[in-house]
């Protein structure tokens, strides 16, 4: 059988078939269209071992002698536990580099003994983003007790320190790095949800690889519920890296004639740094269809949300004078979040009741939406359908319908010193969760909220998720896998009824950012921290993966209510910009100033949003730690809008040259510094400014990524917004030197 080659977009993927499984030989840079006799590449075979070269198989798997992670993990009652999967057939599309849209494979393979069979899809998409699940199939006679089904990839030699992310609540997506050594390195999420703590990207690469240098192999599991990554470095000294879905105690027993399919694991592989692996994620995103604005070719709206300007304290003229005051800043969308429905003055009540409070609302929302509109804003509202307080009308008539260890039955009591008709989980944030694998749990949700979409002009949900899935059961079994799966068909059935409402996915902030997420959702919100110096971690990381139109970033105020640091409005409105903008923040009462500060920034954005939307990020290697470089290119390289910022004081007295990557290199430029003032004494420490600050300069894109601008003093937590646009084609490098000058 002819191997399985794949190349597209610099990416290959090359598979051998010759000993009758799936072997992996390659994935990552394009090989060429030309390859050698495979059957004489085989290992060789050292002393004490196998009497055959081991295969790396698309499944690891123990029957052809590899003693790393095993692919599949499984039993029938503790029979069939090795499986020794073969190839049936493989199905080719494209995948041949010459361009062509479709580059994918299925491959099946099966074991009659064990009574399994594996299909595996695999992809390549435009940009060298690649996918890959697996699908077992019960052919046997009995249940088959499923442990693990991961999707693995090779990771070259060359790749030797990880690179993951891990964070906390109001900390999310903060990078370690480690040494590669012999052994695995796993990274477990057991939170019911991605968690606050989820690496987001689980990376190998070149010792030192940086933002735009190195090799990289990187993945990411597009999966909202529990999961593994890792990498696995074995003795014989290959190496893989993968992930999968982490499987609860007996929480998948495969029936016969019944399936069980793992979620998408995207991997991309960059010769140029992580900026190549963003690449290949933010270009598989813009390609979907149902990207927003793809469809409707609509820009993302300025957001106003309230939260942080009023909490609970939902008085009607507080949210009138609010949407008066944020439509003649520019704002385009207004959010109501939390303290809307029944009972809910607090959040410790309420969650589940999802009716309009008529004690609070007397006329129901209708007549903030028609003052929210009648500005020329969409209207939003906050959600969160998938918890349940005990304190709430839902749970008192139906505890069974609360998820935990262990059943429980309609005539319990949800009280803590109530009856003991099932023990709950402990509460998180009082909340518990609400098991939405019971058909009449879910209707019941599906139906509140089809609802509140179809009574009432309503553009967009800001969908909340606030508390891990801890002690997860249904009918007394782990659910989990149930659950997020109940989750995502919830989310699909609303969509399909409301096509035109978009929903942001929250869970505590940053606790659910994912590509299975990402899938039914228009955004997600990065943190709940609106701090602009802890954001500047926060969305550079998240931006890794999932580009700044689907980050909700917002100005928050001006004293940040989760850290109690100040920060002038220009270091929050630049944090702000490289994202979906918005804003969390009482904006009433500003300062004239600050008032008219803040419709500048709004403007700003607005004139830039096209860009920073559909440009290609790039990050410098900024060798100065208190200082970050990152910007966003079009794509043709006609401008460019970059911010410098500066997390702390240096070492140095000057910053000297800082450098502008990404731009093509023999076009000239115009730089200017549009953000804040040069003269703005809060941002800038200096007796005098690099004499181009004032005016702008001109220079070629080599000069401004190999030599760079001075830059000016920056106070710490502070930045500086320069807009690039070409001016005229540069001269030919023949000619000699290029123009450089002071305008």
């Amino acid at each position: 059988m002819e191997p399985l080659y794949l190349r597209r977009s610099g990416t290959s993927l090359l598979i051998d078939f010759s000993t009758g499984e799936a072997a992996m030989v390659h994935f990552g840079a394009d090989l060429g269209p030309d390859l050698p006799d495979l059957s004489l590449l085989s290992d060789a075979v050292p002393r004490s071992a196998l009497d055959i070269p081991v295969t790396l198989g698309l499944i690891p798997q123990a029957s052809s002698g590899w003693r790393g992670r095993p692919g599949l993990r499984g039993h029938r009652n503790g029979q069939a536990f090795s499986a020794r999967l073969r190839v049936v057939s493989v199905e080719r599309s494209g995948g041949d580099g010459s361009g062509a849209a479709d580059c994918s494979a299925a491959i099946t393979q099966a074991d009659p003994d064990a009574g399994v069979s594996v299909r595996t899809e695999i992809r390549i998409n435009d940009g060298g983003l690649l996918q890959i699940r697996h699908r077992l199939d019960n052919d046997g006679a009995g249940p088959y007790s499923l442990d693990e089904l991961a999707a693995v990839l090779p990771v070259g030699r060359a790749g030797t320190e990880i690179l993951d992310l891990t964070g906390r609540w109001c900390r999310e997506s903060h990078p370690q790095r480690l040494p590669l050594h012999q052994g695995t390195w796993v990274r477990s999420g057991r939170h019911g949800r991605t968690g606050h703590d989820a690496s987001l990207l689980l990376a190998a690469g070149t010792p030192g690889f940086g933002n735009r240098q190195g090799q990289v192999w990187a993945v990411h599991l597009g999966w909202s519920g529990n999961h593994e990554s890792f990498v696995d470095a074995t003795a014989d000294g290959r190496t893989v890296i993968g992930a999968s879905e982490l499987l609860g105690a007996g929480e998948i027993s495969v029936a016969p004639n019944a399936s069980y399919e793992t979620p998408w694991l995207f991997a991309a592989y960059s010769a140029a740094g992580l900026d190549g692996i963003s690449d290949a994620f933010y270009k598989w995103f813009r390609g979907r269809p149902h990207h927003p604005g793809v469809r409707s070719g609509k820009a993302r709206p300025v957001v106003l949300n309230v939260w942080e300007a009023v909490y609970f304290d939902h008085r009607m003229p507080v949210l009138l004078d609010l949407a008066e005051s944020a439509a003649r800043l520019g704002v385009e969308r207004y959010v109501l979040d939390d303290g809307w429905f029944r009972g809910r003055r607090n959040d410790q009540a309420g969650l589940g009741d999802w009716y309009v409070d008529g004690d609070l609302w007397p006329g129901g929302l209708t007549p903030l939406i028609d003052a929210v509109t009648g500005h020329g804003m969409e209207f939003g509202l906050w959600i969160e359908p998938e918890m349940v307080n005990e304190d709430s009308d839902l749970a008192r008539a139906h505890p069974d319908w609360i998820a935990g260890p262990v059943p429980r039955t309609a005539g319990g009591s949800p009280s803590a010193g109530g009856s003991p008709a099932g023990r709950l989980p402990e509460q998180w944030r009082h909340q518990q969760v609400l098991d939405l694998v019971n058909p009449e749990a879910w209707q019941y949700i599906y139906d509140r909220l089809d609802a509140l979409l179809s009574e009432h002009r309503i553009s967009y949900l800001k969908w909340d998720q606030n508390r891990d899935l801890t002690e997860m059961g249904h009918d007394g079994r782990p659910s989990v896998h149930a659950q997020t799966r109940a989750v995502y068909r919830l989310l699909d059935e609303l969509r399909l009824a409301h096509p035109d409402v978009e929903i942001e996915s929250c869970s505590s902030g940053g606790a659910r950012v994912d590509l299975g997420i990402l899938e039914r959702t228009d955004r997600v919100w990065a943190s709940d921290c609106n701090d602009a110096l802890e954001r500047q971690t926060i969305q550079r990381w998240t931006g890794m993966v999932v580009p700044p139109e689907l980050v909700g970033s917002h100005i928050g105020p001006t004293t940040s209510h989760t850290t109690a640091r100040t920060h002038d409005l220009s270091f929050r409105a630049i944090t702000a910009m490289f994202g979906h903008f918005g804003l969390e923040w009482d904006v009433r009462h500003l300062a004239d100033s600050e008032r008219t500060e803040l419709a500048r920034a709004i403007a700003l954005f607005k004139q830039y949003r096209p860009l920073l939307h559909r440009g290609r990020m790039v990050r410098a290697d900024e060798p100065d730690p208190t200082l970050r470089l990152h910007g966003v290119v079009a794509h043709d390289g006609g401008e460019a809008l970059y911010a410098l910022v500066s997390l702390a004081t240096s070492f140095a007295e000057v910053p000297g040259r800082v450098c502008l990557p990404g731009l093509p290199p023999d076009a000239a430029y115009r730089v200017e510094a549009v953000y804040p003032a040069a003269d703005d004494k809060r941002a800038f420490l200096q007796a005098v400014p690099p004499a181009w600050l004032a005016g702008g300069v001109e220079a070629t894109g080599r000069f401004l990524a190999e030599s760079g601008l001075p830059m000016p003093v920056l106070n710490p937590e502070h930045g500086l917004l320069l807009a690039v646009r070409r001016v005229t084609a540069a001269a030919p490098a023949a000619t000699g030197s290029h123009p450089v000058r002071n305008s």
